[in-house]
């Protein structure tokens, strides 16, 4: 399945210029065959943005979904992004994949929040592996932090997924991150991963860019430089069948020596 990254970070502050911004990204990635756009963490309103985090927030069936279900609809292809979701009084850091027909497929409330500032303006959610099935792929849903902690993407992995989408907001001066971690996870756990990130300033962050697909093989499909651009690569389930029978890391596990780890 072919899949765009959207490295951008829109418009902090306004939901309606974001969502034009997602609009001209899907036409292109569309027209470039596509099958799957993935935006950056809190792409519909913007990161940085205070307490206008919890203004813009939306429940997951709310207006701005509504709208993007119009537009993966109209280009045909899913889209995952990145958004503040509200629960009553509760908001929580999320990211929603809608389909190509405009169907809600999933969605994935970030379970490791990182530092104060997520701290002071979300709920961390609590269901580690969410998934849902797209054009014959098992496509998993985590956000930035998440990815760092290698029990997570291994739960992933146990559970069957092939694709992982990572929205993320990746600050200078992690960038190591994208260039190392990331890979290394895709290989470990032979899966692909999408890792999405937002660029330059936004308030007290430096966002770093870098955004990626890499491969079971630990090789990045495509990596974004600095800058706003849109970037596109393949995740081939043929090639992840073969890796994964060259490299049986889950076969040969031993969990019965790990029960220290929980």
């Amino acid at each position: 399945m072919r899949t765009a990254l959207l490295q951008s970070s829109g418009r902090p502050g306004s939901t309606v210029e974001n969502l034009k911004v997602l609009d001209e990204a899907a036409g292109r990635a569309a027209a470039a065959g596509a099958g799957l756009l993935v935006t950056p963490e809190m792409f519909l309103t913007g990161y940085a943005i205070g307490d206008d985090i919890a203004r813009l927030a939306e429940p997951a069936d709310g207006e701005a979904a509504d709208a993007i279900a119009d537009l993966t609809a109209r280009h045909g292809l899913a889209i995952a992004y990145g958004y503040p979701e509200r629960d009553g009084d509760t908001v929580y850091n999320s990211v929603q994949l809608i389909s190509a027909d405009g169907a809600r497929s999933a969605n994935y409330r970030k379970t490791h929040l990182f530092g104060c500032f997520e701290r002071d303006h979300f709920t961390p959610g609590d269901t580690p592996v969410v998934q849902a099935e797209l054009d014959g792929l098992t496509v998993g849903l985590m956000i930035c932090y998440d990815v760092e902690f290698p029990e997570n993407v291994r739960a992933h992995a146990l559970a069957g997924t092939d694709l992982l989408l990572v929205p993320t907001a990746q600050m200078h001066p992690f960038q190591f991150v994208a260039e190392s971690v990331v890979p290394v996870r895709a290989f470990e756990n032979q899966m692909y991963v999408a890792y999405v990130n937002r660029v330059g300033t936004e308030g007290e962050f430096e966002f770093v860019g870098l955004s990626t697909l890499a491969g079971p093989d630990g090789v990045a499909r495509t990596r974004a430089g600095r800058a706003e651009q849109l970037v596109l690569a393949d995740a081939d389930p043929a090639f992840l069948a073969a890796s994964r029978e060259n490299n049986p890391y889950l076969l040969d596990r031993r969990p019965g020596l790990y029960g220290s780890l929980v």
